[in-house]
């Protein structure tokens, strides 16, 4: 425990204070928002606020992961240490960022709303991916756990197994399922970023339930002291919920400068890199089909532009919602954005407690 308190802490602090330093950098650099011409009217007082805050968010992350473990080697408190799992989600939260990062500086080179071509994202995005998916299949540890499995998982790892025709098949089959899941989680909260403090508050609620999931994997973990009939074969549950809880602490304090009127946005910099974290959690953490629960917010969001896209083009013009994705339908409906901030926020929540229950209810039922 004392290890999620000083990962979370020292990535608020440090975020924190960071943060007001660079807003005046980018300032007066004027790296600002473009806003998008097609989007609502009422945003066009956005224009040039400072964007790219997912620089200190991812950042900050990383100095906090490797000091509270340094710290904790200076304690004496050595029974995990830096893992393949932790290292495998910053690889995923920091690659993203980085897409992300060069999507962003070619909008504000250019001043314009797109940065990166089509193309271009989809190919570093898989580059990322792939690199991830490969090494999340190696380095097992002392019991022959591996960070991922080629098993499906919803509460842990199911029957479904990919490498059902050999392990080469299995690598393959699960690259391109995990990522499925990144490509899902990213352009999730992407596409919820687009109010302010939306994507940050409703991360902070998905990064709560995995720092949870992660505590309760550790205490439950097969053959330890604790384990009743139902237990965990995760390969580093405390890492992950260092990290879950130390990605927490960032988004806090990120939140405190992002709430409206926003001083900063995150940017593509920050909504990938938090996209890749979360898939990588869900994937690390043997519960991949359950965050569709736990990140339910993401998924209706993507969903309305899913429907809105597809329906544009099967009815030859005609729209289901006022604008896509989601949030916008309901600006346009009348709503003020702090209205639709916090009631998503609440939907977010009840997404959560909805995950949360479900994977604690298998405890309960088996017993």
């Amino acid at each position: 425990m004392i290890a999620l308190i000083l990962g979370a802490g020292i990535a608020l602090v440090l975020t924190m204070l960071t943060m007001p330093f660079y807003i005046r950098l980018l300032t007066k650099k004027q790296y600002g928002q473009v806003v998008r011409d097609d989007g609502p009217n009422s945003h066009s007082v956005k224009s040039g606020t400072p964007t790219m805050g997912g620089v200190v968010i991812v950042l900050s992350v990383i100095v906090s992961y490797f000091a509270t473990h340094g710290i904790l080697t200076l304690m004496g408190r050595t029974s995990t240490g830096i893992t393949a799992s932790g290292l495998l989600v910053l690889l995923l939260f920091a690659g993203m960022g980085l897409v992300g990062f060069l999507d962003d500086f070619i909008k504000i080179a250019m001043k314009r709303s797109l940065g990166l071509r089509a193309w271009q994202k989809i190919v570093l995005q898989a580059v990322v991916g792939i690199s991830f998916g490969v090494l999340a299949l190696q380095f097992p540890n002392k019991d022959g756990l591996t960070p991922a499995s080629t098993a499906i998982s919803v509460l842990r790892d199911t029957n479904i197994d990919l490498a059902f025709a050999g392990p080469l098949i299995g690598l393959l089959l699960f690259v391109i399922w995990s990522n499925f899941i990144v490509t899902a989680a990213t352009n999730g909260v992407n596409l919820t970023d687009g109010l302010d403090g939306l994507a940050a508050g409703a991360s902070i609620m998905v990064f709560g339930a995995y720092t949870l999931i992660g505590i309760w994997q550790q205490n439950q973990a097969c053959g330890t002291a604790n384990a009743l009939e139902v237990c965990y074969t995760v390969r580093d549950p405390q890492d992950l919920a260092l990290l879950s809880a130390t990605i927490s602490g960032a988004l806090v304090a990120f939140l405190w400068w992002n709430a409206k009127p926003a001083k900063i946005f995150m940017g593509d910099t920050g909504s990938l890199a938090i996209g890749g974290a979360v898939a990588a959690m869900a994937i690390l953490s043997r519960t991949e089909l359950l965050l569709v629960v736990i990140a339910g917010l993401f998924v209706i969001i993507s969903a309305s532009v899913i429907i809105q896209v597809g329906y544009f083009k099967l009815s030859g013009g005609k729209r289901v919602f006022r604008m896509a994705p989601l949030q916008h339908h309901f600006e346009l409906a009348g709503w003020s954005e702090e209205n639709v901030v916090v009631r998503f926020w609440i939907l977010a929540g009840l997404f959560v407690a909805a995950g949360l229950g479900i994977f604690y209810s298998e405890w309960v039922v088996a017993l």
